[in-house]
């Protein structure tokens, strides 16, 4: 109360409010192999609402966990509480109250001076000249030049060492695209033992105003489905095996041109300007208001009205687009990152492949099917609309397979995560089991992690040569 903060208690029981509680516990069951995990690799100790819904998934949850573990507890570049402050500065780029809460927590048991947690303004310099990367590789990453790593390793005595900067850079967009997942999942704040109502104070999210009216109560089952059907799911699902099986046999009768396969990549990009996030509400909150985003996170932004912009807008901004072959992940980032970070790049690189390659050859009711076309149009579709194309790719199987309430979705929980709401969630893929929704925002998270990546490390590059 004497912060003006609003609390949002949790619209359900269990770590989602958009996945039903019982469906997390069964759907690999928090095993014994999760428990091992938890105790393994966990920073918290304990086992936390992310970790619950990403269970999942147990494979990728080791790889997702192995790493997190590594760039925040193993021996790096960096000290323990920056690691940990680093990570609630790129949460509080999307207002993400969960992470900063979650890392307010872990930056104090590692030792970190209480008086940080005041604001911005309290921190050495060299940690406030991070703003400017930090804001850049949420929002608009394909602006971030060789310059900016010039000024970051040249600035006297709180210059960055190289090193120390990947390390930054790792963090900072890992907690960009965690943020994402949390959104994107609906995961719900942690029960806290120690406050009165088992519920952290937690600052309201920026939905649109007729969502908190109406939209973000799972209980409101009428809005659930946008009053679809079963029938008109079903057909939904049935039309999009159509459309993969098509696709394929198109594909094995004849190659489109490079120049084809260009235009169809520049349509794609230009398309995916026109969908807009949240676009159901005809008022949307502004981007950062005083009154919906508390001092708790507000403190921790500089520059809060910076946000993601579409880069090919009416020529504003319009940089060419960064072609996949001339920087990729494979040839050029994994390397760059491992040798200046050791063993990152190969952790980075596992947990990446593994979200790529995860299939059980399902979807909705059907088995036996080669999901590979569907998980690529995902991660390629988040990559477009960060600019980054890839020549042996037809963009124009982005079009066919991916209707327009899954691009909505794909876009808000990338670009604009806090806006993401349950109906967005409940919108797309109505016959999808809630697993193969989490996979979809796993793909969604790695996919964004990685072009931010990719942007960073190539200007590091650029300075260096």
């Amino acid at each position: 109360q004497e912060k003006r903060v609003q609390v949002s208690p949790p619209l359900t029981r269990g770590p989602s409010a958009f996945i039903p509680e019982n469906e997390v516990m069964q759907a690999n069951g928090l095993d014994e192999r999760t428990n091992l995990l938890v105790e393994e690799y966990s920073t918290s100790g304990r086992l936390d609402n992310i970790t619950q819904v990403m269970s999942i998934h147990t494979q990728y949850l080791e790889s997702f966990l192995r790493s997190q573990f590594y760039m925040l507890r193993m021996d790096g570049p960096l000290p323990l509480p920056y690691r940990h402050y680093i990570a609630i500065m790129a949460a509080a780029r999307h207002q993400c109250s969960y992470l900063i809460n979650m890392h307010v927590d872990e930056f104090l048991k590692t030792g970190g001076i209480a008086e940080w947690l005041n604001g911005l303004e309290y921190i050495p310099q060299r940690l406030k000249n991070l703003n400017e990367i930090n804001k850049l590789l949420a929002h608009r990453p394909w602006l971030i030049t060789k310059e900016h790593i010039q000024k970051l390793v040249k600035t006297g005595e709180n210059n960055w060492s190289l090193p120390e900067l990947v390390h930054a850079v790792v963090l900072l967009a890992h907690y960009h695209a965690l943020a994402s997942f949390v959104f994107g999942s609906g995961i719900n704040p942690e029960r806290d033992p120690d406050t009165s109502n088992g519920v952290r104070l937690i600052a309201v999210n920026n939905f649109c105003v007729c969502d908190l009216a109406n939209d973000n109560n799972i209980e409101n089952a009428s809005l659930t489905s946008s009053n679809f059907g079963i029938a008109d799911s079903l057909s939904e699902l049935e039309a999009l095996m159509e459309r993969m099986k098509r696709l394929q046999e198109d594909k094995e009768d004849e190659e489109a041109s490079q120049e084809e396969m260009a235009t169809r990549f520049e349509k794609e990009k230009k398309e995916s300007l026109l969908v807009i996030s949240g676009g159901i509400c005809a008022f949307p909150v502004p981007f950062f208001d005083d009154e919906i985003v508390s001092t708790d996170v507000s403190r921790y932004i500089e520059d809060p009205g910076f946000g993601y912009k579409d880069f090919a807008r009416r020529g504003e901004d319009h940089l060419p687009t960064f072609r996949a072959q001339d920087y990729t992940w494979e040839n050029h980032g994994f390397s760059l990152v491992n040798r200046l970070y050791s063993d990152i790049g190969h952790l980075l690189d596992e947990k990446f492949r593994m979200v790529y390659n995860l299939t059980y050859n399902t979807m909705a009711t059907h088995e036996d099917v080669d999901t590979t076309m569907l998980r690529r149009a995902l991660f390629n579709y988040v990559h477009c609309m960060y600019g980054i194309r890839y020549d042996d790719y037809d963009y124009g199987e982005v079009n066919q397979l991916l209707e327009r309430s899954l691009k909505v979705y794909i876009k808000t929980v990338t670009c604009y995560p806090e806006r993401t709401t349950k109906r967005m969630y409940d919108s797309y893929w109505r016959q999808f089991k809630h697993s193969e929704k989490v996979h979809v925002n796993l793909l969604l998270m790695e996919a964004r992690m990685q072009a931010e990546l990719l942007y960073a490390l190539r200007a590091i590059t650029r300075h260096l040569t």
